[in-house]
């Protein structure tokens, strides 16, 4: 700052001339014009005096003089100014300048121009655009301008082809350094080179230093010759501006060079290479005036808060330019990405396959493309790190193996790194990369090396590397080979096409030169090719010293050998040992196959195949195909084995394994298939048999029993009808003699067996014969065999094959019947119960004969009577139906034989007899035997009847159940059971009738059989006569005349007297008296008396009888005879005495204070036995009193009661006194009683709260309150009211706050309590009350109030936030964007504690599913976070899109806990059809079989059929495509010269128009008579022809068939049908194995890694000294784990220092909480002297926000200190204690120092108490002792370094003034402090780790046991019958398809070819008909 004019005495100056330009700067809003002014001569001082007269500068005022670089005067800068330099006059050095400021500069071309001149044109690009390349330029200034940045490199290409923006412009952009005005002029100049430029006015720099050498050379220095930047804007536009800000400066500086400059400049005879720098402050676009530059208005606004930039602005763009940059943008973005992949990508490159951990690793460098090209478009962006096709990209991702090495030309010449990738044969093709920029020319039809097969030859004649200078691409410089990895004529070992499989790169650094254009190497490959140069391969990053050659051909050889994946083996079955391998090591393991897919072909098992280049030739069928090693599923390899069984069998009985490469490709099936059917027609194929006695027996014919068969002459013949009788031999073999064996075989209904056999030789005279069989007599089906045997053996199977064999069904029967026999009949028959009498037929061999029609049976008997009903006929059976037999029998129990003869008329033995005993017979009738009528019986005695049953002959019968029933008039029901011996008497009840005047009386008895009702019931009389029995009994006193007692009769006594002198008297049925005597006697009873006195008895006299003392009591008395059946009984009724007392009764002895006693109590007078007497009158109320203890007497009132005589007290009540008992005394003349009543408390009045949380009260929200509140009822007048009618509710003001409790309203227990405990409070944050009331008699009763705090809780998730690409689009099959899920907790806080599992992504198809999504929805687990990511979001990355196109929904879930699932909102999206494909019908056609008939029908190729363009999953892709499909036929083997049919109308060819990408087709047929081969196999091929599509469209291929008549054509349509069902059939059946298979792998993989982590977790468990119990069980871990938490659970509880401020803020949003609660300090005199020292701050309440702290602030009045984080800065504290300077001790500190602020333990927020405690605590430090703090002090001062404040732990503290002492400086003891709790002990953490590692190993365990059961369930289903009948299902349906197979292959085995008839059209048809 300068204010005088003399700052150093005056020196000699310079007299050369010097005008420098100075801009007054100084006001804000004034007009600025630079000034000259001359200072040739002048020193500093000179030129200051100058400025204050020039600019009326004030002596006083002080001002900067500063450079445009803001470089501040001094003398030494004044003297080094330059002609024409500009100045600014500010207020301050960083002063923002007041308008734009112009600096005049000059840019003469450097002397390189001239010496350099002879350069390769930058601009020659052989052939390609340069455009791309001109681009780098600016894009390699833009890397060396951030080389030095810390954070990302930031550089933008901006094209701006909107004309709302202005004309078209380009603009590079950078967040690199900066240039200053001195390097802005130093860029202007051509050709000044970063090796001869200065940056800066006044400072002298060293030379240009090469950066340390790094990785693949990416060192960013690359803007090096001063040329390419300006070239490049020239190329581009025809004008620049160059737009800088440097680190540091306040200042913009602007530079415009354009080509109408320089030619106006040209024009005007001006200094061309001159110009202005504009210097302003950012964002100031004031000049910017011209309306085609507006887009500078919206750039240069993007300046302010950005601390460096550069920005290129091209403008005048050539339109070819504009065309190629909008047109061919991915072309040109591509090859930018190829450029600088290596600086974009890192030094591995853009390696797909890395995983999101280690992208870490990717670099800071971000390079991004935006091209605006419409107004209201959305402009392209490209970041070069999305590109993915640049052809290092395709390098790297599609080799498989690398070779690394390095190449060292000489001493300090520079090294060459170099990489070669392989990229190895798969899948039928070349993986080389193709080049997607290039134009590919069509393979070379000369060229030897196109092997049949391959698509193209890998990289052919393409250079191997491509070559980068400092890590960016030099693109025309390609080096083709090295003399190492050329291929060698001799000694190679591997193919000569392995050497066109790889790729490579290499890169160097600014030591090998290029040409300023950067286009082209000068030197690099002459040094890499001239003899010194060393190559050494690199492994693992280390040289390898070997012979390069040789490293490389092992290397090569290996990938080949490896990685080449020629073969693809399908259908895995076993591994096998092979026995017929020499080699030890190689006999195992052989992996198995069921077919293979080579050169495009599939071979399968069972498939013929011919040998090529073997001895011999051989023939046969695929067996299995052969790989070793250890596979279990699909592989490609390079080759493998195959064994093949030799055909035809029947010469080659066995199997040979030849190479695979061996199966000659060209043959075809018809030609094997000829050859083995050529042999094989030389063997037996058929017998021939003959019947020489002339009557041949036919197939399945029916012979009567007897009959002959034979003779028989058998010839054997083969397939060309001739007669053989040995085998053909090849070559010289053993002659086969051939026999033939006769077998005669009987077909049972078990088993077969065999009658006879005979072989027969044969005989050169008579061939083979057969004698006459004559002995074939028994009725049966029979089978005769003939088979082929060869002698030697008896086989009938040569070869695998059946010998040829005759096979006879025929079937004997029976002859006619001669004679009978009697069937089984039972020998004992019962009379007249129904039998059959079987009988068989016979004829005369003893076989079973048909009966003859119309035959009658007669049945013959001496002793009885016979019947029948029917004969029955039924097949060979004769049965007599329904015989009855009728006769007398001895008895039920014996039986009678009979002799019974059958006669049948007709036959020659026509008689036959048999003995039958006879039975009784069923029941018929019931018999009741009486000998009176009616039955006379006397009253009192029962009835007796005989019962007998008689069948149908009057014989007596029994049979089961036959029970007989009888039923007497008013008697119970009477039984007998008959069953056993038909008869028996039956005995009723005893008669107990009531004789009325001794007259008998009649009753009707009835008899049935309920179990009979066919039997009919019988009645009878029965007469009963009355008895002389007693009757009658007669009661009767003596004393009482006439006192006769009647029955039930009621007596009035007086209470407790006696009833005395009873008498009685008894009569009969007759109404005699009965005398008394002793027998009579003894049967009377009395119920009042036990013992009776029978002396009375017998004179007639009762017992007295005693009446009871009380009158309520009614006792009954009873007189009986004979067991009460006669009886005579009478009730005593008591009657009161005198009044003896007084009695008060009281209803209700409880009695509320002050309420009236709500029930009376009644007075009585009582007799001596508490009888109540009715002696009260109404008078007796005036002589009642009654006194009682605080008795109210006023309404006291006696009432009385005529009713009972009684009196009622009412109007009792109490109004003062004690709550308890009082005793009230009632009088009444001579009578007095007293009561005794309770006073309890009165009605509930209001409501207490006696217990409950302590005040005042906090809590977090969704968290309950466990201290339970207890509500009291009282009266008014304050005692503990016991009421239980009372409810209590409790609710909270304002309703906003949801409280949770057991119950809302809880009625008062018997102590008139309430307890309410809160399970859950829920409600915003804030301040609220919890209300109790009550209710009595529907009056409310008032209850108090509690106050409350609700805190949000920090831990609780209450919602999910989702963010993501809302303008990216979802292809179907493609991948979602990434999905950031955050949690935001109760305080709104972003949560980070969650663990990741508990977060899902569910994804279903369809719309919104109300609040949760269904249960179809699919889960999507999170990604693992990358580092660099935040860590308070869920990511979804990589997540498949759904591969069906439509709407589908994404919500995202929490899961909170086991039973809480938190969910996000819907989110809806399109998934829309991804690129289209291909071409697919609606629904898949069968192949059609068809024929040249007239009928359409057989000629229709297709009905009825939509043909779609869809994407690769099946979505309609082509709704906006035009176009046409192009339907076509050809051959299906690939035959050209095979003649086709054709289509309606003669055509071969027909398109069809696409509509909205589909196109429908009614019906496509072949034209009548059309040309094509009978039996050949066609494709009807539909082609799509559409433009605008990236990739052609594949077509449709439908096969079919043609034939040349129609019987044919439905054959195979059958035959094809079938083949197709069971291809599908066997199609799911091996994907279902296949699945089972890998699921069983899989399941393998999940126990191995689940037990290899239990493995670990055990390890480490072990190391860490936990016992584990072995074996190991779950319950033994949880025991243990339970045990630990305990432990850590009781060292919690133990005694520890805990900080005593009472914390009410924490918890609150954006509250940390108090000061003394942040920290823990384990040592006691730490903890102590600390407290002390921050005593002032131990209780100010910590927040993150501003905001939150003035809530505190607010809400306690401002009585609470806080400290909010966002306003508080903290220097870095980094720094080392003031006794270490760069990191060397000063001196030996003594007392051990240490920052006070590093002792303190943080349970929570680290960083954010790190920053609290760096404010309060700073550089305070803690020593041992007062001396060693004193001395430490001294020793920091003495080396001119400040000391902060010092403690000591005995509790002094030295100021960081230097002062101590006195009782300030003193630290108390510590229990009169506020101090810091201690941190629990280290074993309570240590527990806590052993408690986390047990949770963790017994989750591993149990995982460990769930995979292994469920490998072990898997591996068994797979073991089980339903699996094992599944395969073997397959496997016949594959023997099925294998049949079908060769059926439909000999059917086609001779095509024969079909011309059209009478056609002329079109040329080259076959015209001839083939016959």
């Amino acid at each position: 700052m300068f204010n005088t004019g003399v700052q150093r005495p005056p020196a000699a100056s310079s007299r050369e001339p010097r005008r420098v330009r100075v801009h007054d700067c100084r006001g804000e809003n004034k007009e600025v014009t630079g000034t000259f002014l001359e200072t040739s001569g002048l020193n500093f001082n000179d030129f200051l005096r100058i400025l204050h007269r020039e600019f009326s500068v004030p002596s006083h005022e002080r001002f900067v003089l500063a450079t445009t670089d803001r470089t501040v005067l001094d003398f030494d800068k004044f003297e080094e100014l330059q002609d024409g330099s500009t100045l600014y006059l500010l207020q301050q050095e960083d002063q923002a300048l007041p308008m734009a400021m112009e600096e005049r500069i000059m840019f003469i071309p450097h002397y390189d121009t001239l010496i350099q001149s002879g350069m390769y044109e930058y601009y020659a690009s052989e052939g390609q655009n340069s455009l791309p390349y001109a681009l780098a330029e600016l894009i390699d200034n833009a890397l060396s301008a951030t080389a030095k940045n810390t954070g990302m490199r930031t550089i933008e290409l901006k094209l701006l082809f909107d004309e709302s923006h202005g004309k078209p412009a380009l603009i590079v952009s950078d967040n690199g350094c900066g240039m200053n005005s001195k390097q802005l002029n130093n860029w202007a100049v051509y050709r000044l080179s970063k090796f001869t430029r200065e940056n800066s006015t006044f400072v002298r720099q060293e030379g240009y230093v090469r950066p340390d050498p790094v990785p693949r050379s990416l060192n960013s220095d690359i803007s090096y010759f001063g040329v390419g930047g300006k070239q490049a804007v020239f190329y581009i536009g025809d004008s620049t501006r160059m737009i800088s800000k440097p680190v540091g400066s306040p200042d913009v500086h602007e530079l415009v060079l354009s080509k109408e400059d320089f030619e106006r400049k040209e024009r005007n005879k001006e200094d061309i290479y001159s110009g202005i720098i504009r210097n302003r402050k950012p964002g100031d676009s004031s000049h910017v005036e011209n309306d085609d530059e507006r887009f500078l208005h919206a750039l240069i606004a993007e300046e302010p808060g950005k601390e460096s930039f550069t920005a290129v602005v091209i403008t005048g763009i050539l339109p070819e330019h504009v065309t190629f940059l909008k047109h061919d943008f991915k072309a040109w973005t591509r090859e930018l990405a190829h450029i600088y992949h290596y600086y974009i990508h890192g030094v591995n490159g853009n390696e797909m396959s890395w995983s999101p951990t280690n992208s870490d690793r990717l670099p800071n460098i971000d390079i991004r493309v935006t091209l605006w090209e419409k107004p209201f478009r959305c402009p392209r962006v490209m970041n070069l790190r999305e590109v993915d096709d640049d052809m290092q990209t395709l390098y790297i991702n599609s080799a498989v193996d690398t070779f690394e090495f390095k190449a060292n030309p000489g001493l300090d010449l520079g090294t060459v790194e170099g990489v070669i990738r392989y990229h190895p044969f798969l899948y039928d093709k070349e993986t080389y990369p193709e080049d997607p920029s290039a134009v590919q020319a069509p393979l070379d039809d000369e060229d030897d090396n196109n092997e049949p097969g391959v698509r193209y030859q890998a990289r052919g004649k393409r250079p191997i590397f491509e070559c980068f200078w400092n890590g960016r691409l030099i693109p025309y410089t390609r080096i083709s080979e090295l003399d190492w990895c050329t291929w060698p004529v001799k000694g190679a070992k591997v193919p000569q096409e392995c050497y066109s499989r790889f790729s490579g790169v290499m890169f160097t650094d600014d030591r090998f030169k290029v040409s300023t254009n950067k286009l082209t190497f000068m030197d690099l490959e002459l040094k890499l090719k001239n003899k010194d140069t060393i190559f050494t391969r690199i492994v693992n990053g280390q040289e390898k010293r070997s012979n390069i050659q040789r490293e490389f051909m092992e290397w090569l050889k290996n990938c080949h050998e490896k990685l080449d994946k020629q073969v693809k083996f399908l259908g895995f079955r076993k591994s096998i040992e092979r026995m017929d391998v020499p080699t030890k090591k190689m006999k195992n393991p052989w992996a198995t196959f069921s077919s293979i897919e080579w050169d495009g072909k599939i071979y399968k098992t069972g498939q013929l195949v011919k040998s090529q280049k073997t001895q011999p030739i051989l023939h046969g069928t695929v067996v299995q195909f052969l790989l070793y090693g250890d596979h279990a599923e699909d592989v490609f390899a390079a080759g493998g084995q195959v064994e093949v069984s030799l055909e035809p069998k029947a010469l080659y009985d066995n199997t040979k394994i030849i190479p695979i490469s061996k199966i000659d490709r060209t043959v075809t099936d018809e030609s094997i298939e000829k050859n083995i059917e050529n042999v094989l027609a030389k063997l037996p194929d058929m017998l021939k048999v003959d019947w020489p006695d002339g009557k041949p027996w036919t197939e399945n014919g029916v012979f009567a029993a007897g009959t002959p068969l034979g003779a028989l002459k058998i010839e054997i013949l083969n397939k060309k009808g001739e007669s053989i009788s040995r085998m053909p031999t090849v070559g010289q073999g053993t002659v086969r003699k051939l026999s033939v064996k006769l077998t005669l075989v009987k077909h049972g209904p078990k088993k077969n067996e065999e009658i006879l056999a005979f072989v027969a030789q044969h005989s050169a005279k008579w061939g083979i014969w057969f004698k006459k069989i004559d002995n074939l007599t028994n009725p049966g089906e029979y089978t005769l065999f003939l088979n082929t045997l060869l002698n030697e053996s008896n086989a009938t199977v040569f070869g695998g094959r059946e010998l040829p064999s005759y096979k006879l069904k025929f079937t004997m029967k029976e002859g006619s019947g001669e004679s009978f026999v009697m069937g089984s009949v039972s020998s004992t028959l019962h009379v007249g119960v129904p039998f059959d009498i079987p009988l068989q037929l016979k004829d005369r061999y003893g076989n079973s004969a048909m009966p003859l029609r119309n035959l009658q049976p007669l049945l013959k008997s001496s002793d009885m009577d016979l019947s029948y009903e029917a004969v029955d006929i039924s097949g060979n059976k004769f049965t007599i139906k329904g015989v009855k037999a009728r006769g007398k029998v001895l008895n039920y129990q014996q039986s009678k034989t009979y002799d019974l003869k059958v006669i049948l008329p007709g036959l020659k033995k026509n008689t036959q007899t048999i003995k039958i005993s006879l039975l009784p017979g069923n029941p018929h009738v019931l018999h009741v035997k009486t000998e009176d009528d009616p039955i006379i019986v006397e009253n009192g005695n029962p009835a007796r009847f005989n019962i007998e049953i008689h069948d149908e002959a009057g014989n007596i019968t029994a049979h089961p159940k036959q029970i007989v029933h009888s039923q007497v008039q008013g008697l119970p029901l009477a039984t007998i059971d008959c069953s056993s011996t038909g008869a028996g008497q039956l005995v009723t009840k005893p008669l107990n009738l009531k004789i009325i005047r001794g007259e008998p009386q009649k009753l009707k008895v009835q008899f049935w059989m309920p179990s009979q009702s066919s039997i009919a019931s019988v009645v009878r009389e029965l007469k009963v006569m009355p008895s002389t029995r007693v009757s009658l009994i007669e009661l009767y006193s003596r004393d009482v005349e006439n006192l006769v007692l009647k029955n039930n009769e009621k007596i009035e006594w007086p209470a407790g007297g006696s009833l005395e002198n009873l008498f009685y008297k008894l009569y009969d049925e007759t109404g005699r008296e009965v005398p008394l005597t002793a027998e009579i006697v003894s049967m009377i009873k009395v119920n009042w008396k036990g013992d009776v006195n029978l002396e009375d008895l017998v004179q007639g006299k009762l017992p007295n009888v005693q009446v009871p003392t009380k009158v309520q009591e009614e006792p009954f008395y009873q007189v009986s005879y004979h067991d009460q059946s006669v009886s005579i009984s009478f009730t005593v009724v008591p009657c009161p005495d005198e009044p003896k007392r007084l009695k008060a009764t009281l209803l209700q002895n409880t009695l509320k204070l002050g309420e009236m006693l709500s029930g009376n109590i009644n007075l009585q007078l009582l007799d001596q036995y508490d009888n109540a007497t009715k002696t009260l009158t109404s008078n007796c109320v005036k002589h009642m009193t009654v006194e009682a203890e605080g008795l109210d007497k006023s309404a006291v009132a006696f009432i009385w009661q005529e009713s009972n005589s009684s009196v009622e007290v009412t109007g009792i009540r109490f109004q003062c006194g004690t709550i308890g008992i009082r005793e009230m005394f009632f009088t009444y003349l001579s009578y007095a009683e007293s009561v005794i009543v309770k006073v309890t408390a009165g009605d509930p009045a209001q409501l207490k709260l006696v217990s409950g949380p302590k005040q005042p009260l906090q809590v977090l929200n969704d968290h309950s309150i466990p201290t339970p509140f207890i509500i009291q009822l009282s009266d008014k007048l304050g005692n503990p009211s016991p009421y239980q009618r009372v409810v209590v509710d409790i609710k909270s003001s304002p309703p906003a706050l949801k409280v949770t409790t057991t119950v809302t309203s809880e009625p008062a227990n018997p102590e008139g309590k309430a307890f309410f405990t809160v399970h859950r409070v829920s409600g915003p944050k804030g301040c609220y009350q919890l209300e109790f009331n009550g209710s009595f008699n529907n009056k409310p009763i008032s209850g108090p109030s509690v106050n409350i705090t609700v805190l949000p809780d920090p831990n609780k998730p209450v919602s999910l936030s989702v963010d993501y690409d809302t303008t990216a689009k979802f292809p179907a099959g493609g991948t979602f964007p990434v999905f950031s899920v955050t949690v935001v907790s109760d305080e709104g806080s972003l949560m980070t504690s969650l663990n990741p599992a508990a977060a899902s992504m569910l994804l279903w198809e369809g719309g919104p599913s109300g609040e949760t999504p269904p249960q179809t929805a699919t889960e999507l687990k999170c990604s693992k976070p990358m580092e660099n990511e935040r860590k308070d979001c869920f990511y979804f990355r990589d997540k498949e899109i759904p591969k069906r196109a439509g709407k589908h929904t994404i919500q995202f879930s929490l899961r909170v806990d086991k039973t809480k699932l938190l969910f996000s909102k819907q989110i809806i999206i399109n998934v829309v059809a991804n690129q289209p494909v291909k071409l697919r019908p609606d629904s898949q056609p069968q192949p059609p079989v068809l024929s040249c008939c007239k009928d359409i029908a057989n000629r229709t190729l297709v009905k009825n059929m939509t043909l779609r363009i869809v994407d690769s999953y099946g979505n309609p892709a082509g709704q906006d495509l035009e176009g046409n499909v192009v339907v076509s036929i050809m051959s299906s083997s690939d035959d050209s010269n095979k003649n086709l049919p054709l289509f309606e109308g003669k055509i071969n060819r027909i398109p069809i128009s696409f509509v909205e990408g589909k196109v429908r087709i009614t019906r496509l047929a072949i034209m009548e008579n059309s040309p094509g081969e009978d039996g050949g196999a066609y494709t009807l091929l539909f082609k799509p022809e559409v433009s605008m599509v990236p990739t052609p469209l594949a077509p449709f291929e439908l096969p079919f068939h043609f034939y040349n008549d129609e019987l044919t054509q439905q054959k195979m349509s059958e035959l094809l049908k079938k083949k197709n069902k069971l291809t599908t059939d066997v199609a799911v059946l091996e994907d279902f194995f296949t699945d089972f298979s890998k699921l069983l792998h899989l399941l393998r993989e999940q126990y191995l890694t689940a037990s290899a982590k239990e493995d670990d977790l055990r390890n480490v468990l072990i190391k860490r000294n936990v016992k584990i119990a072995q074996p190991v069980s779950i319950p033994d871990i949880d025991r243990l784990r339970n045990e630990k938490t305990a432990e850590a659970d009781g060292i919690l509880k133990m005694l520890r220092r805990v900080c005593s401020i009472h914390d009410n803020f924490r918890g609150q949003q954006d509250v940390l909480g108090m000061v003394g609660h942040l920290a823990y300090v384990q040592d006691d005199a730490a903890a102590r002297v600390i407290s002390w020292h921050i005593k002032g701050d131990m209780d100010c309440v910590i927040t993150k926000t501003t905001e939150a702290a003035r809530g505190i602030y607010d809400i306690t009045g401002g009585r609470q200190q806080v400290m909010a984080l966002n306003s508080v800065y903290v220097q870095p504290l980094n720094r080392p204690l003031p006794h270490i300077r760069n990191g060397h001790k000063l001196f030996d500190p003594p007392g051990n120092p240490v920052y006070a602020r590093e002792l303190l333990i943080y349970p929570h927020d680290k960083e954010s108490c790190d920053i609290v405690f760096k404010n309060i605590l700073r550089d305070t430090i803690l020593i041992d002792d007062l001396d060693s703090a004193n001395n430490y002090r001294r020793a920091v001062v003495q080396r001119k370094t400040h000391c902060p404040t010092i403690l000591t732990r005995e509790g002094d503290r030295i100021s960081s003034m230097g002062k101590f002492g006195g009782a300030q400086n003193k630290a108390p003891p510590i229990n009169t402090l506020q101090v810091f709790g201690a941190p629990p002990p280290q074993h309570y953490h240590t527990l806590k780790e052993e408690i986390d590692l047990l949770s963790q190993y017994q989750t591993a365990l149990q995982k460990k046991e769930r995979t292994e059961k469920e490998h072990d369930d898997h591996s068994e289903y797979m073991k089980s019958p339903e699996l094992l009948k599944k395969k073997k299902d397959m496997e016949e349906k594959n023997k099925q398809l294998e049949e079908i197979g060769r059926q439909i292959t000999l059917k086609s085995i001779r095509p024969v070819k079909r011309g059209m008839e009478n056609a002329g059209e079109p040329s080259g048809i076959i015209t001839k008909r083939a016959k």
